[in-house]
């Protein structure tokens, strides 16, 4: 078996002393798509951010590729942080910056490329998510979908291993959700690269994930891990059931 290329070993997180995750354990194998899932306030995004190296854990340890990026200083932190793409949940794309300049902007900041370089990367990462032509428009000029993608392009301008996706599908339709969930598919399978997101859509779960974790508020706990399907259908926690099939609490 493959070695993990995300390791998390007994992960306690928390906010001014208050536990929001307690003592969780899991992997991450290269080129899979790995979902993170669970309800409102379940630890979703604080997982997310203590995996980017944001923030540090109370307890435990998150290694990429053996590294601990919550412990990494200087240029280890740098070199482990090279090796991972982030598209936040907004885009988060300069607004006053054309979607070139956006994608060119990482590999001003950390490469010596010459600049017709630059561009013809910046073009091909736009290219590969299916945003050829629209390198001179504005992120205000474009859909909320095509914000989206432009977003992916930018946290591939520096070909990370590992590209880190928070509610990629939050606010999307049913179509332009759908192919962004193509899109992921298919840059997963013909790039090699790990996925690693974080939502709550359940149409996009069964769609993409490989494998998933399911996060609880209550316990702070992981309290189900697998193939999503395999969840739905043969889970017998109660907890399980009721998100993947959308069941009432009442």
């Amino acid at each position: 078996m493959c070695e993990a290329i995300i390791r998390v070993d007994s992960l306690t997180a928390a906010y001014d002393r208050e536990v929001v995750i307690d003592d969780i354990s899991f992997v991450i194998n290269p080129g899979e798509v790995f979902v993170v899932l669970g309800g409102s306030g379940c630890g979703k995004s604080t997982l997310f951010k203590h995996l980017i190296g944001l923030y540090k854990p109370v307890a435990g340890t998150i290694l990429i590729e053996g590294d601990d990026i919550a412990r990494a200083e200087g240029d280890l932190r740098l070199r482990i942080l090279r090796k991972i793409g982030v598209a936040y949940q907004s885009g988060a794309l300069f607004g006053s910056m054309t979607l070139l300049q956006n994608i060119r902007l990482a590999m001003e900041e950390f490469t010596d490329l010459p600049d017709e370089a630059m561009t013809l990367l910046a073009r091909m990462k736009l290219k590969l998510v299916g945003l050829g032509g629209f390198e001179n428009y504005l992120p205000g000029e474009i859909s909320g979908g095509m914000q989206k993608r432009a977003a992916i392009a930018r946290a591939m301008a520096l070909d990370p291993k590992i590209l880190f996706l928070d509610e990629p599908s939050a606010g999307l339709d049913p179509v332009t959700s759908a192919d962004l969930d193509a899109l992921i598919k298919r840059l997963a399978r013909t790039l090699g690269v790990t996925f690693v997101v974080v939502t709550h859509e359940l149409p996009s779960i069964f769609a993409i994930a490989d494998r998933v974790i399911m996060l609880d508020k209550r316990v702070k706990k992981i309290v189900a891990a697998g193939k999503p399907a395999d969840l739905r259908d043969h889970s017998e926690d109660p907890r399980v059931r009721q998100f993947f099939n959308r069941e009432s609490s009442v």
